[in-house]
């Protein structure tokens, strides 16, 4: 059985249970790693990544697109200054 990693979470600001390794490659991955906890983590990845693609119709396949999803989640995960996009606004998208 693997120890358990804490970090110090910038989402939750506690202490808690870190990710057993970065999400993904790179610089912002290693950033993750050492900065957010796994639920921190499942809150995005479970949750909040989906109804930002769903709600701004992202296309993971545009660059454009999967940048403000990256951009997204650094502002959710309070990796960055940027302000988080609103998600389930009822009125959008009715008319």
């Amino acid at each position: 059985m693997t120890e358990e990693r804490l970090v110090t979470c910038k989402k939750l600001g506690k202490e808690a249970a870190g990710l057993q390794k970065p999400p993904f490659g790179g610089e912002i991955g290693q950033k993750i790693f050492d900065h957010i906890s796994q639920e921190a983590w499942d809150m995005w990845s479970k949750d909040m990544q989906i109804k930002v693609i769903n709600e701004y119709r992202l296309n993971m396949g545009k660059k454009e697109d999967y940048e403000t999803l990256i951009s997204q989640m650094l502002a959710f995960l309070n990796l960055s200054e940027d302000q988080v996009v609103e998600v389930e606004n009822e009125e959008r998208g009715r008319g």
